[in-house]
């Protein structure tokens, strides 16, 4: 097969995060707001051409005012930085059906590489004749190196925010005519 053209769609996929809550709990979190660009063979990803994009401002943890403070120059600035990207450089397979993707994840001004799990779960035709892939992503970042680094001490020792982010995608694309 060649690489053909696929859309996100964003009522079948999710964008979300967790990260460690004063030092015992985790955090959870989505970004309702996001788009890529995906040029693949759903069957070989090693070829495939990736670009995603999150609008940042649409953070959502069920706390407004932590996310109004997410969305603040102490995290995100989306005034300034409204953006989140990834534009994968490399694909490895690492079994059937599962990879590495690696690529360049730009947040807050920093751009680093980043490795991202891919899974490839599949692919069919919806009710309507709509030809449809399913992926799952996960991956961890240190929020540090993009200069993340607001944070608050415990007085019980700690700190109220981890440093570890977890990344986890589950997308469903439809092929573009």
């Amino acid at each position: 097969m060649t690489n053909t053209k696929w859309a996100v769609d964003p009522t079948h996929s999710s964008v979300e995060f967790s990260i460690r809550h004063m030092m015992f709990t985790n955090v959870k979190g989505a970004f309702h707001t996001y788009d890529a660009t995906i040029k693949a063979d759903p069957s070989d990803l090693t070829t495939a051409d990736i670009a995603f994009s999150v609008d940042l401002a649409s953070v959502d943890t069920k706390n407004e005012d932590r996310d109004n403070h997410l969305r603040s120059a102490d995290f995100f600035d989306v005034e300034n930085k409204p953006k989140m990207t990834f534009t994968a450089t490399k694909v490895e397979k690492k079994d059937e059906g599962e990879y590495a993707v690696t690529g360049d994840l730009s947040l807050n001004g920093v751009t680093k590489p980043e490795t991202f799990n891919v899974t490839f779960e599949g692919q069919g035709k919806d009710p309507w004749g709509n030809e449809k892939a399913g992926f799952s992503a996960e991956g961890t970042l240190n929020r540090s190196d993009y200069g993340l680094t607001w944070n608050s001490a415990l007085e019980t020792g700690g700190v109220l925010v981890g440093d570890k982010v977890k990344i986890s995608l589950e997308i469903q694309a439809a092929k573009v005519e």
